[in-house]
């Protein structure tokens, strides 16, 4: 399988397009979005092109192909506009037997790791992506497509065969790492 990994949307349409032909152009097969969705939140700037419910149909209609679990900007609200599953504080993959943890980054992150062995744990809420191990775990921060921060581009990941690789929004490769 091939995962797109995203995170913080936070409400723009436009930047959700951008990802979704990525997600389309490198022939993924699921995407899986680590939280904070349809809102933008008190501490941000609002989204060019905000648009909740234009996300939620977008999204909606592929609802078979998506993972997703609840960032702190996420509401049991924003629930009632989804067709898939949000509210999940964490999840786990099994890919070719390696685990994946799939959390927002509020909880569960680097410097609160949670019980148990992963191959990768997998998270966003930072806005800041990293790409790198910790002992013999790989830690991914997918950044955000909508508020990047620390003078890094808007980025995603995409996970296949055991390995993570994080893009810029427009396709261009920047790392990828062997899990």
């Amino acid at each position: 399988m091939k995962y797109l990994l995203i995170s913080d949307i936070h409400g723009s349409l436009p930047k959700l397009k951008e990802a979704l032909k990525l997600f389309d152009s490198e022939h993924c097969d699921m995407m899986c979005i680590m939280g904070d969705i349809l809102n933008y939140g008190p501490r941000n700037e609002i989204p060019e092109g905000i648009d909740p419910k234009g996300i939620a149909e977008c999204l909606n209609a592929m609802a078979d192909k998506i993972i997703a679990i609840r960032g702190n900007c996420d509401s049991e609200v924003d629930q009632m506009l989804l067709d898939f599953p949000i509210m999940s504080d964490y999840t786990m993959i099994v890919d070719e037997g390696h685990k994946l943890f799939l959390t927002h980054g509020h909880i569960y992150n680097k410097e609160n790791l949670p019980k148990g062995n992963f191959d990768a744990i997998i998270y966003g809420h930072t806005h800041l992506w990293e790409l790198c191990k910790i002992g013999g775990t790989t830690i991914c921060n997918t950044g955000s497509v909508t508020f990047p921060k620390g003078g890094n581009s808007p980025t995603l990941a995409i996970y296949e065969n055991g390995t993570i690789k994080i893009f810029h929004l427009n396709g261009k490769l920047i790392k990828q790492l062997a899990i």
